[in-house]
């Protein structure tokens, strides 16, 4: 099997991919797409990481099914706003340019998630009818774009979801989006022998990163998890519409990267804050010595008078 440079890209892009989505439980396509539509059209990409994605979101739903019991009252309206998104987004595969699609939702998404990078959360009392809403825009993003993540993870983190209820919560609603999704595009069907002739160059790349990832996360706290993945989005995000304006010819040259520089620049001074913060919080929290209670050192002058007295009483 001939390993093209192309080929060679999404081995390393996927194997990155995989490492993130191990360790906060997606990220997958969110790493991958950007890159991998340089090499590769929407119609062969997406088939393929829909199925790959079937199997990922399983195996992370596995591992965290001990939470499931926890959250899946909470994420059921979002699965079921799901499957008519998946059908309409299904059918505007031909008809709309997903750029633009990536774009729209880019830009709403990243002063939310700044927002929330730098402590900022408003939880959401009526969470089921929003949740619906929510579901059904999300399944119109995944089925166009094959990426969900950021946003699903912008609302579970604004819901206050920790950290292994983050992650049940997100394989639930993701498996349950890539399910809805490849059976969408079987039925119309999408799916084509160049699309399975990716699963070679990235199944190897899922073994090795996913172990990985899951390895790395296990000694993050939960708040610095949230922060974690903030900060990805935030990254993410922000690639993504630099790379956006330049396929759409708004913006050409280096310059669409500017916005990829400034939320960089905006996002580290936020992680500085965050870890000073953290810092300063564990340095108050340490116990001190008590000082109130503990008996007082004596001179050795005092010791000796002391003991003089004692000796100069009169036994009865």
């Amino acid at each position: 099997m001939p390993v093209t440079p192309s080929a060679l890209v999404l081995i390393l892009i996927t194997l990155l991919a995989a490492t993130v989505n191990g360790a906060l439980g997606y990220g997958f396509s969110s790493i991958t797409v950007p890159v991998a539509l340089l090499f590769y059209t929407n119609r062969v990409l997406n088939p393929a990481l829909v199925w790959i994605e079937v199997v990922l979101n399983g195996y992370v739903l596995w591992v965290n099914r001990a939470s499931v019991p926890h959250v899946w009252r909470r994420v059921v309206p979002i699965i079921l706003g799901l499957a008519p998104g998946v059908v309409l987004g299904t059918s505007l595969v031909h008809r709309v340019q997903p750029g633009w699609l990536k774009l729209a939702t880019f830009v709403v998404l990243l002063p939310l998630i700044l927002m929330q990078a730098a402590g900022l959360r408003r939880p959401i009392k009526a969470e089921r009818p929003v949740g619906l809403a929510f579901g059904g825009g999300l399944g119109v993003l995944y089925s166009v774009t094959t990426i969900s993540g950021p946003p699903l993870a912008l609302m579970l983190s604004n819901q206050g979801f920790t950290k292994q209820d983050f992650r049940a919560g997100l394989g639930l609603v993701r498996l349950a989006e890539s399910t809805f999704t490849a059976a969408a595009y079987a039925f119309a069907g999408m799916f084509a022998t160049e699309s399975v002739g990716l699963f070679p160059y990235i199944v190897p790349s899922l073994v090795v990163g996913i172990p990985l990832g899951a390895r790395v996360i296990r000694h993050v706290r939960p708040e610095t998890f949230r922060r974690i993945c903030m900060s990805f989005d935030a990254w993410v995000v922000g690639y993504g519409i630099s790379t956006l304006l330049r396929q759409l010819h708004l913006v050409d040259g280096a310059a669409a990267f500017a916005v990829l520089v400034t939320v960089g620049l905006v996002d580290t001074w936020l992680l500085y804050r965050f870890f000073r913060r953290q810092r300063v919080e564990s340095t108050a929290a340490e116990p001190r010595p008590d000082t109130e209670h503990a008996p007082r050192a004596q001179s050795p002058r005092a010791t000796a008078r002391r003991s003089l007295g004692r000796a100069s009483v009169p036994a009865d």
